[in-house]
This record gives C-alpha cells, structure tokens and sequence, in this order.
C-alpha cells in the first residue's frame, strides 16, 4: 500500500497529512493515475477555495525521494510525497 503525505496547501486540501492507497485502486500504477485518482476522491477546499486537483496541477512530486513526473511508475511499497510551491527560501 503506498503512503501518499500531504504538505501545505495539499495538505488543507486533502483534509489530512497522509493517506494509504491501494496500487489497485489505480486504473494504472503511474503517477499520474494516483494524482487523477487522489483529485477525484478527495473533495476537501482549501481556506483560498481551491480543491486538491487544482492545488495538484501547481505541485512538485517526489517517489521515494526522488523528483517524479507523472509518467514515473509506481509500487504498492512507494512513499509518494505532494509538495506545492512554497514561499520563501
């Protein structure tokens, strides 16, 4: 089961830090399905009004640590990271 951690505006969109998902929840196991997958079921705002889909087009995504773009495969055993853009340095 992958763990998907939230940051930031993700984070108050996604209403949570982290959350578990199943690879066959996936209608395929990339990226890019989980980011689909993950704007489609979690319906949550965050306080400007945005929904985690619209966040997520602005975010950067780490696999196991690594910068990840959404053609990049996935494993049931993957730490998936949502990282939006951050102010500051």
């Amino acid at each position: 089961i992958m763990q998907v951690h939230f940051f930031a505006a993700a984070r108050s969109a996604a209403g949570t830090a982290q959350l578990s998902v199943p690879l066959t929840e996936l209608p395929s196991a990339t990226l890019g399905a989980l980011v689909e997958h993950l704007g489609q079921s979690l319906e949550g705002k965050t306080p400007s009004g945005l929904t985690l889909a619209q966040v997520m087009e602005q975010c950067s995504f780490l696999v196991n640590g690594a910068r990840s773009d959404v053609q990049a495969p996935l494993q049931d055993t993957d730490r998936v990271d949502v990282l939006p853009p951050f102010a500051g340095g």
